[in-house]
């Protein structure tokens, strides 16, 4: 009778700790909680002699006791499951969308810098063509034009700035000074050619040489191949341009070290068209 009375007493005194616990803190509580409090009560069961009560049977003595809590306390965890779970998945749409964004920009931005990149590749092409012909142009010249030494002079002191300009720029294509600098030095070789090309009028020897005629042909040629080429490089500069400064690519751009590419202008109107000489 004693061991029994301790046991309704010991029972009651956890029940009111567990009630006043649970409404003070019913978002917290654990199952675990429970369990250790049970397990506590079990022990000072078996003080009084009940040895056999398992601790189960406690917990569901102890639930009996109070069902309100135990029904709100489930309801709290399922609402706050239900919130989190909502939470999370929205977490991971957010997450997702972000990374989809990112790796499309940068995709974007690689394969639009590649495409000017190999744009510039064309541009190269026929400006090595053009400075391999102009020495040509300057032996032959040299034969009718011993009293031009100067001019001969200038135009392959142009096309050897040129030529290392061009050496520059095709190691980075884009870069701003890079493309200044072959911009300035293509502007000063066309010069040079285009006041021998007015020397020769002078020369009618040099105006009937078959390979004057053959090699002046060869450059109008490849002058027009440079513009077409030049063009199409531009296209894609500015393509990759606006690409890199709208949002949200300018912020892969920035953080990605994706400059501003420059674009190839033209020689100055006065400069920028091609020799043309009748033979």
């Amino acid at each position: 009778m004693i061991q029994s009375f301790i046991l309704c007493d010991r029972s009651r005194s956890y029940s009111v700790f567990i009630r006043n616990y649970f409404y003070r803190r019913q978002s917290n509580t654990t199952e675990s909680k429970l369990i250790f409090i049970s397990r506590k009560l079990a022990l000072d069961i078996k003080a009084a002699g009940l040895v056999n009560l398992q601790i189960s049977t406690v917990i569901d003595v102890l639930m009996a006791s109070f069902p309100l809590v135990e029904v709100e306390f489930l309801h709290s965890q399922v609402l706050w499951n239900f919130r989190n779970m909502g939470f999370l998945i929205f977490l991971v749409v957010v997450i997702a969308t972000v990374t989809v964004i990112i790796i499309t920009s940068y995709n974007d931005l690689v394969k639009l810098r590649n495409r000017y990149k190999n744009a510039y590749s064309q541009i190269d092409v026929q400006l090595q063509r053009r400075y391999d012909l102009i020495p040509n142009l300057v032996e032959t010249a040299k034969g009718y034009m011993k009293h031009e030494r100067e001019t001969l002079e200038a135009v392959i002191a142009a096309r050897n700035s040129a030529l290392n300009a061009s050496t520059r720029a095709v190691q980075n294509p884009g870069d701003p000074q890079a493309m200044q600098q072959l911009g300035n030095a293509e502007a000063a070789l066309t010069g040079a050619l285009s006041r021998l090309m007015v020397l020769s009028e002078s020369y009618p020897e040099l105006k009937a040489d078959r390979s004057m005629s053959q090699v002046m042909e060869e450059l109008s040629s490849t002058e027009n191949r440079i513009a077409f080429a030049r063009q199409a490089f531009n296209d894609a500069v500015t393509l990759y341009n606006t690409k890199s400064e709208s949002f949200p690519s300018n912020l892969i751009a920035n953080n990605f070290n994706f400059r501003v590419a420059e674009l190839l202008q033209e020689a100055t109107p006065e400069m920028k068209t091609a020799p043309r000489v009748s033979f």
